[in-house]
């Protein structure tokens, strides 16, 4: 630490040079930042995903209904403990661009299946007790400004009309990368008023006595719906989170792909500066050597500058992502996991890193070789 001040002082010799080096390490680290973001908003489903929760779906699309009487029959087979349903409604909010996922739910049996969204007692016997009440992620409350009590209307899509519901609670998320987002409302609301599908539900999500009986639950399902009118298909949360992420494509072969440009290219950057920087210093670091310094002190002098150049750009841009990502979702509501975790700043850090080194190496191990005598000829 005591040569860090000769370090800064050979930086700031040429400072915009420096500059430039350290914003494009800033600039690399706050994509991959960006990038990481969107992988996890892509993959959140399946990260989450209960291992002891299987979704039964219709055989032929999730859009298509199944009917509500599935629900006592898929309830008796051996290692189902819990059952409850989902159905997508799909209403707008003000604007079409102020998108978030609204669902009438089974009331009885929500917080069952989902122990990982937390709300207050109160607030649920609230809800339970109003037919026209809703529950809603803290996200969405936050995004909206809504709270207890307010009135909240919603132009039906699917199922035509202006729909009203009360805030009746908030509910928190156990982990950071739960999904705050949702919005439920008590699914009798719902098919009281629908003019079509009455008695049908979208999708069952089955709480299981233990992972370890999924194989066998899943089908017994299948077999019991199977040659009826509304066949099942039943998977894992994992599973079917996981194809409906595919749907999007190759998400993390992009990312890769387009990291590995990203820093192949900073290296080619950082690399060159260096190189130039050792360059226009050869008589200097000759006299380093001629006063008594060793070989390695110079290696490891080039090196340090090559580190401090990585380190504070790469703390720059995965700071300033880390505070572009408390900003909340830019894409309002698309991609409702927007979070960078510390995991992910660590590695970048780890990242930066790397690349100084590599980028360092070279040079340094040039001017470690430098000859006195050969060097104080080209001065």
């Amino acid at each position: 630490m005591k040569y860090m001040p000769l370090i800064i002082a050979n930086l700031f010799r040429k400072k915009l040079r420096t500059a430039l080096t350290i914003g494009s390490f800033a600039v690399a680290l706050f994509l991959f930042g960006l990038l990481v973001v969107v992988r996890g908003a892509f993959s959140q489903g399946v990260d989450v995903a209960g291992a002891d929760r299987l979704d039964v779906i219709n055989k032929v699309s999730i859009i298509q209904p199944l009917p509500y009487a599935y629900r006592d029959q898929i309830l008796r087979i051996p290692g189902v403990k819990a059952i409850t349903f989902d159905e997508w409604f799909g209403g707008v909010y003000q604007d079409e661009k102020n998108f978030f996922p609204q669902f009438a739910v089974d009331p009885d049996n929500q917080r069952v299946v989902y122990p990982e969204f937390a709300i207050p007692e109160d607030q649920w016997k609230a809800f339970l007790q109003d037919r026209e009440g809703a529950i809603v992620g803290s996200g969405t409350a936050k995004r909206f400004g809504w709270k207890i009590g307010d009135r909240i209307p919603i132009k039906g899509a699917i199922y035509p009309g202006n729909w009203e519901f009360n805030i009746r609670g908030i509910y928190q998320g156990a982990k950071d990368n739960d999904d705050l987002t949702q919005f439920w409302f008590q699914y009798k609301y719902l098919d009281e008023r629908r003019q079509f599908g009455k008695g049908l539900i979208g999708w069952y999500i089955v709480k299981l006595n233990s992972p370890d009986d999924a194989t066998h639950v899943q089908k017994a399902i299948d077999q019991m719906f199977a040659n009826s009118p509304y066949e099942t298909k039943t998977e894992t949360e994992k599973a079917l989170a996981s194809d409906f992420a595919k749907q999007f494509g190759n998400i993390e072969l992009l990312i890769v792909s387009v990291g590995a440009v990203v820093f192949f290219t900073l290296l080619l950057v950082t690399g060159n500066t260096m190189a130039i920087a050792v360059r226009e210093r050869i008589g200097e670091l000759a006299v380093l050597k001629a006063v008594g310094f060793s070989d390695r002190f110079v290696m490891f002098l080039v090196l340090g500058e090559s580190l401090l150049i990585a380190a504070v750009g790469g703390l720059l841009g995965l700071g300033i992502c880390k505070l572009f990502t408390l900003g909340g979702d830019p894409t309002h509501g698309f991609l409702p996991f927007f979070y960078l975790p510390y995991p992910a700043i660590v590695l970048g850090i780890v990242i930066a890193f790397a690349v100084g080194i590599l980028a360092g190496i070279l040079p340094a191990t040039g001017a470690m070789r430098l000859r006195v005598v050969d060097a104080l000829r080209r001065v």
